[in-house]
């Protein structure tokens, strides 16, 4: 018969052995518990930080437009918008546009309303879903500015719009000089055709571009196209009768003439001193050239004759380097075979333009009281259109506060950068 195996006293800790295990207990409560606070006070740390940093700063109420606020939030995207629009990569460029945008955007949702003009949120929202666009403050406020002002247009601004207006049917060109106006107008009475003279001499853009026929237009779309007296002229012209030359002093046109006078030269600056004039006609620069053969002097002659800016104060002397100058300009001033001293013929030059021309004009017909082309109705709703919104603008009774400082920009365009 197998003996019992006998059994394990139990283990029974000493009272000095629980105090110490106690002790231990203790001990790594206390370390978990300061590490738990660590965490804890880690990720409070961070929630602050972007509280105060981010938050905070984006819900900050930075612009208001008569009571209407915007936080930072919204100018950020609005700076995205117009970046993404305007294809920069430096939003710094469109810091001042975007602001600009929201105070117009908003002044003319309250000026609409004033007129009794608004925008369901429905149709808002339908325009987002139809062109895919993020369900967003500033992409819904974008489209309720551009349904209110389509809507503007046609229920309010179109019957500001006359239907019928005194026409006329107008053939013009503009001409260099009353010379030539003289010797076109001859070739016109032989027999040669208006069309094909204005569109190869005329100077006047509108008028070359075509062919000297401007159509049945009435005096105020005349007098937006060529903006100068002339139009006076016009409506006021016998019909069927080509014109002699009128001379317009106002008239811009795309071709001028040069006097360069080179001075001096200094090779290793590589800089050349000159003397130069820029006139509207040919026949205007030969005078002036023989009266400075003459022995008249340049400055007071520049001052009273030459169209280049600047001329009062400089009376037409420049120290410049290549490429400084308009290309005519600069070729004659740098070439070596340039002496010094010795003042150029005229130089024409189609790249800048000069005020002054003479005017051909012919008026095939005339109707007191024609329909206005629909293509002329709607530019003349647009201009009604843009100045009342300027007139919105210019309201002294705005009360429009703006807390955008440089800092504040600055940090705007930062976020925005980011995305």
């Amino acid at each position: 018969m197998s003996k019992k195996k006998p059994e394990k006293p139990q283990h029974i800790l000493t009272p000095r052995q629980i105090s110490r295990w106690e002790r231990q207990k203790k001990r790594q409560r206390i370390i978990l518990a300061s590490g738990i606070f660590v965490i804890v006070l880690a990720l409070a740390v961070v929630g602050v930080g972007w509280y105060l940093g981010q938050f905070k700063p984006m819900r900050e109420t930075v612009i208001k437009v008569n009571g209407t606020e915007f936080a930072m939030d919204y100018y950020v995207e609005m700076l995205k918008l117009e970046g993404a629009y305007h294809s920069v990569s430096d939003l710094s460029f469109v810091a001042d546009s975007a602001l600009q945008n929201i105070q117009r955007y908003e002044l003319l949702r309250q000026g609409a309303l004033e007129l009794g003009f608004s925008i369901a949120d429905e149709d808002v929202v339908k325009e987002i879903r139809e062109n895919d666009l993020p369900d967003e403050d500033v992409y819904r406020d974008l489209i309720r500015q551009q349904l209110l002002t389509d809507r503007l247009l046609d229920a309010h601004f179109d019957s500001q719009v006359p239907l019928f207006a005194e026409q006329r049917q107008v053939m013009a060109m503009m001409l260099e000089s009353e010379s030539q106006a003289l010797d076109i107008r001859s070739r016109l009475e032989d027999g040669e055709d208006f069309g094909e003279l204005a569109e190869e001499l005329s100077l006047e853009p509108i008028s070359r571009s075509r062919g000297g026929d401007l159509g049945w237009v009435p005096r105020v779309i005349l007098q937006e196209m060529l903006q100068t007296s002339i139009v006076d002229d016009i409506f006021s012209h016998r019909v069927g009768e080509l014109s002699q030359p009128i001379y317009d002093d106002e008239a811009q046109k795309w071709v001028g003439y040069w006097l360069v006078k080179v001075l001096d030269r200094d090779e290793e600056e590589e800089e050349t001193h000159i003397q130069v004039m820029l006139f509207s006609s040919e026949k205007d620069a030969q005078k002036i050239k023989r009266q400075l053969e003459a022995g008249e002097e340049w400055g007071p002659l520049a001052v009273e004759y030459s169209q280049m800016q600047g001329v009062a104060s400089n009376e037409g002397e420049y120290l410049v380097s290549p490429g400084e100058m308009e290309p005519v300009v600069d070729e004659y001033a740098h070439a070596s075979e340039t002496e010094p001293g010795v003042m150029s013929e005229p130089l024409r030059d189609e790249t800048v333009t000069t005020k002054g021309g003479y005017w051909l004009i012919e008026i095939p017909a005339q109707d007191a009281d024609r329909r206005i082309d629909t293509e002329y109705r709607d530019y003349l709703k647009t201009k009604a259109f843009d100045e009342w919104v300027a007139a919105l603008l210019d309201d002294e009774g705005n009360e429009i506060i703006n807390s955008l400082d440089a800092e504040k920009k600055s940090w705007a365009i930062e976020q925005a950068a980011r995305g």
